[in-house]
């Protein structure tokens, strides 16, 4: 029993040290003047713009940016736009897209694009690109489904074409009857 006792106490005591380390290793050491209106502060990146977006309705299609110019007789060098898309909206507006964890679907996703969507958007006075919320798609009988992937082995929703977080199996794109949030239409330009 002594042997034992003899070879924990130094591990108990080795533990402890090390999580009073980790317990006061978070504490912030300047002063308190310093420390007062930085603590609180949110990073640069989370607050820009966040108070000033409009949740809008855009419907259109979405397709590549160059298939978009190219249609209106802009040349470019394709190789620079390459993968880049837009919705084009009824009234022939081309909204950029912003590839983020929700857009990247429709940049990713041929099957999301050449075809009628409506996209719940957050959008900011002086940036012309939108943010996607969530996707709805039409069905051949022109009903009105959220679009998404989805898990069949963990009964969760995936916003990208992407192996499950869960399980790392497959997703599958799935579609699911749903009107639309009641939000204001974005106004026609």
């Amino acid at each position: 029993m002594r042997v034992l006792l003899s070879g924990f106490l130094p591990l108990a005591a080795s533990m402890l040290l090390l999580c009073g380390f980790c317990v006061g290793a978070g504490e912030d050491e300047r002063p308190q003047s310093a420390r007062s209106s930085s603590a609180t502060a949110t990073p640069p990146t989370e607050t820009a713009g966040a108070d000033d977006a409009q949740r809008e309705i855009l419907s259109g299609k979405v397709v590549l940016l160059v298939d978009a110019l190219k249609s209106r007789g802009v040349k470019t060098y394709a190789e620079e736009l390459k993968g880049q898309v837009v919705l084009v909206t009824s009234t022939k507006e081309l909204v950029p897209i912003v590839p983020d964890w929700r857009g990247r679907a429709l940049y990713q996703d041929e099957r999301l694009r050449n075809r009628p969507v409506d996209l719940v958007v957050n959008r900011r006075p002086g940036i012309p690109w939108v943010q996607v919320l969530s996707i709805y798609t039409f069905d051949e009988h022109g009903k009105r489904q959220i679009t998404d992937y989805w898990c069949d082995v963990c009964s969760i929703p995936m916003y990208e074409i992407k192996d499950c977080e869960c399980c790392q199996g497959p997703t599958r794109l799935r579609f699911r009857p749903q009107e639309l949030p009641q939000l204001k239409p974005a106004p026609e330009k």
